[in-house]
């Protein structure tokens, strides 16, 4: 029940002390599933009953423990812990009393747990792959507006974080001032997630994020067809629309409204997002390397949540989706002749007939 610790505190003696060691204490693990009806389950992890038993079919081989040997974290217990970090944001000891589980196997198992959610990421966030699928997208973005060939609103998103620190740490500081994560998505009409990069500081423009992508370079070599609505921070191009920034005709200032209108999903999306599981708006505090998985899985589970048709949240029923502050980008990049060339086109054949 003791342990002798010897310190030296002179050069001339060791003094030896006996210190009780702390008894090992076991806190009782509920089974949240049992004791909330689906409405407080709801409201306490943000997803519903059958969605959590969804996810956790898909990723119990690869999060269960080997045996159930002494006390053994068993996986609904870790995908309660990531659903109770997405839905306060709050710190580890909070989460791990919340579970009954140490505060170092809450902070492992959430970090396991995003991992083999964001694995997930192919079979529920990808483009249109055959021609059906294409048509539904485009009628959907059709529908909003009467915008035609769009196959994906694309826009970034400040997803805030504590100063990484180090040589680099600046670079993560963004024009707002704090520290981010500048995460760029695309989404279809139903405001799911369809492409996302999570890999850049705050301080990178959104122009920059998309010349690196690999969407870019599907929709350059013609592997994607139809039309993303950026704004204006975007350069114009055959595959990207952007908003005029002085129209002058009326065709012009359809073309312009309906731009608004379609594009608006995005925002709409990011809102839902960040308000399901606030951990995003409020900021992550944990280690660089373990952001990109969380920012992910959010944007996973969030896909499932649609396809799942879970009930929102009471309180993410307001107007104001997106929970930071915003700075549109009413500038226009140049963007390349062909760009501009294409744009016009759009304008002249589809938008001067709707007058």
């Amino acid at each position: 029940m003791y342990r002798r610790i010897l310190y030296d505190d002179s050069d001339d003696d060791e003094d030896i002390i006996a210190m009780q060691r702390r008894p090992r204490v076991f806190y009782e693990r509920v089974n949240y599933c049992e004791l909330y009806d689906d409405h407080d389950f709801i409201n306490r992890f943000r997803i519903s009953k059958a969605t959590f038993s969804t996810v956790l079919r898909l990723i119990e081989n690869e999060i269960s423990p080997p045996s159930q040997r002494n006390r053994a974290i068993l996986a609904p217990c870790k995908l309660y812990m990531m659903l109770r970090y997405f839905a306060t944001g709050s710190f580890l000891l909070a989460i791990s009393d919340f579970v009954g589980v140490s505060e170092s196997s809450a902070c492992r198992y959430i970090h396991q747990t995003c991992r083999a959610i964001a694995k997930q990421k192919q079979k529920f966030m990808s483009f249109p792959m055959n021609d059906v699928d294409t048509k539904r997208v485009v009628t959907g973005f059709y529908s909003r507006s009467r915008f035609p060939r769009v196959i994906g609103a694309i826009d970034c998103t400040h997803i805030k974080i504590q100063s990484p620190g180090g040589d680099n740490g600046e670079i993560f500081r963004n024009r707002k001032g704090f520290f981010s994560i500048n995460v760029q998505c695309i989404c279809n009409p139903w405001l799911k997630i369809t492409n996302i990069v999570a890999r850049w500081p705050g301080s990178c423009h959104d122009q920059t994020i998309f010349d690196n992508s690999l969407i870019k370079h599907k929709f350059e070599t013609g592997l994607i067809k139809g039309y993303l609505l950026g704004d204006g921070g975007y350069e114009v191009n055959p595959y990207l629309m952007t908003p005029l920034l002085s129209p002058r005709t009326q065709s012009e200032q359809l073309y312009n409204e309906s731009h608004i209108r379609t594009r608006n999903v995005i925002e709409r999306c990011f809102g839902v997002l960040k308000r399901r599981f606030p951990v995003l708006s409020k900021g992550i505090t944990v280690n660089l390397s373990n952001i990109q998985a969380i920012i992910v899985a959010c944007a996973v589970m969030h896909n499932i949540c649609i396809d799942m048709h879970d009930d929102i949240p009471n309180d993410l029923c307001e107007d104001n989706y997106d929970g930071n502050v915003r700075e549109e980008n009413f500038f226009d990049l140049p963007g390349n002749t062909r760009g501009r060339q294409e744009r016009d086109r759009v304008i002249r054949d589809h938008f001067a007939n709707l007058q």
